[in-house]
């Protein structure tokens, strides 16, 4: 019994010291292992240069090149979106605290709470009275504090990228030798369902982005296609997303529109997220990918919280890979004949 609980609490203690060194280190492991899940959702492209008898080298060079182009083509599409909305910031500050400033007209009771709520949306005033300016671009002096850390940590996504596919069949076989009784088939097996769940959520929400952009547009609301992008992004971190769409949405929704109007934007898009969520996901996702929500909401809380919105990206597949292994191992154990319960 005391040998049970002694090896029960090294387990316990092994595990937080892991997680703390994982939350320390993140610089390091965070590329690290959103490469290596980049690696398995880029399983089908592997398996086609396998096909084509592509050289190993040069199948692994081609990935990671592919990979790196859509990269950078997403940013780049996405910059001048990006730079617009950061460039209305002011306006939809000084809107907001208008329509906050008449909302402490209408609750004079409620003086205090007003007060609290109007000084954290308004800007600081500078020294000669006037209101700063609310949301501002990087400096250039920023840009090179963070530079070299940012070249750092590409260059090891990359380099992690590029190793782990030209030799993910070694990586198979080490793993499964030294975790026996999981083998390379639960192995490809779990590869395969991250890279068909990953591929089949990204068609998923690009077509939810489109359709969100068309239809902000239809109502009148600013910048359509960054609500879109905003509805695509957010959508790949799932609950936690979504909410703050809706917050978003709300607060625009109240300065652009008058009246009941202004809670028609959030309106429309908790519909729109409630068909996608409840109708289109299910049927194409299927039920070999369905996870319990309690698993999907505290593995995004804690890997936001560990690693910030990598964490976020990386949550769901990590937690898929996992169960299908597991799922593996529980199977592998009850054909064995041993009795057990995972």
């Amino acid at each position: 019994m005391r040998s049970t609980i002694n090896t029960l609490c090294l387990v316990i203690l092994t595990i937080i010291a892991v997680f703390i060194v994982l939350y320390q280190a993140k610089a390091l492991f965070a590329p690290l292992l959103a490469a290596v899940l980049l690696g398995i959702v880029l399983t089908p492209l592997s398996e086609l240069w396998e096909r084509l008898r592509v050289p190993d080298a040069v199948a692994a060079f081609l990935s990671v090149l592919l990979a790196l182009a859509s990269i950078f083509f997403i940013v780049l599409l996405l910059e001048p979106y990006i730079t617009q909305a950061i460039s209305q910031g002011p306006v939809i500050q000084a809107e907001l605290r208008e329509t906050v400033e008449e909302v402490r007209l209408l609750l004079r009771g409620l003086e205090d709470i007003s007060d609290d709520v109007a000084a954290a949306i308004e800007p600081s005033a500078g020294a000669n009275g006037e209101a700063a300016e609310g949301m501002t671009m990087p400096t250039l002096t920023d840009a090179l504090f963070y530079a070299p850390q940012f070249a750092a940590q590409f260059l090891i996504f990359t380099g992690t990228l590029y190793f782990f596919l030209l030799a993910r069949h070694a990586v198979y076989d080490w793993l499964s030798a030294t975790t026996a009784p999981i083998g390379q088939r639960d192995l490809r097996r779990a590869a395969s369902q991250v890279s068909r769940y990953v591929l089949t959520i990204s068609a998923i929400n690009f077509s939810f982005g489109a359709v969100v952009a068309v239809v902000m547009y239809w109502i009148g609301m600013p910048s359509p296609i960054v609500w879109g992008l905003l509805a695509c992004l957010l959508n790949f971190v799932l609950y936690l997303g979504p909410a703050a769409l809706i917050a978003m949405l709300t607060v625009t929704g109240i300065v652009v529109f008058e009246g009941a109007a202004s809670f028609l934007p959030p309106a429309i898009y908790i519909a729109m997220n409630a068909i996608e969520a409840q109708f289109v996901t299910p049927t194409l996702v299927g039920k070999s990918l369905s996870v319990n929500p309690l698993l999907v909401f505290v593995s995004l809380v804690f890997w936001l919280w560990l690693w910030g919105p990598i964490g976020g990206i990386i949550a769901i597949p990590l937690l898929i890979w996992t169960l299908t292994v597991v799922q593996g191992f529980s199977d592998q154990v009850i054909s064995d004949g041993t009795p057990g319960n995972i």
